[in-house]
């Protein structure tokens, strides 16, 4: 009887309750809809080989492993001066200057040092922001 009025809570595994009770919803929906649309898969295949056909490749596959990168190193480089949000100013300014310079159709040396500006300034102006201002440590 004692059982019925004491709670105990695993506060290691506690905070996972609802992204896996909402990712478990969200794959129940997709295969409804999966299994409602699946006359016309064959149409989106078409649609999606034409966008794969006409987009940009390396600037769409540079972006993705850019900002893979980015996010990866993020941590472990603010572990080395933790609660600081030295990992996300030293990861930013040469994640923002990669692409930009990705995404530049004329790469000449006016636009290469003013990308370098705005990669220095726009990181450490957000950093200061947050650290100082909202008094948020960054990773």
């Amino acid at each position: 009887m004692d059982s019925l009025t004491q709670v105990t809570i695993d506060f290691d595994r506690s905070h996972l309750i609802f992204p896996t009770l909402i990712g478990g919803i969200l794959v129940l929906l997709g295969l409804a809809i999966i299994a409602k649309r699946r006359h016309k898969l064959a149409e989106a295949g078409a649609y999606w080989g034409q966008i794969a056909s006409h987009m940009d490749k390396p600037r769409f596959l540079g972006t993705l492993v850019l900002t893979v990168l980015y996010f990866s190193l993020m941590v472990p480089v603010g572990d080395i001066w933790p609660n600081t949000g030295l990992g996300f100013l030293i990861c930013s300014i040469p994640y923002v200057f990669a692409t930009g310079v990705l995404f530049m159709h004329e790469r000449t040396l006016k636009q290469m040092l003013l990308m370098l500006v705005i990669s220095v300034v726009a990181p450490a102006l957000v950093w200061w922001l947050f650290t100082e201002i909202f008094f948020l440590t960054l990773p």
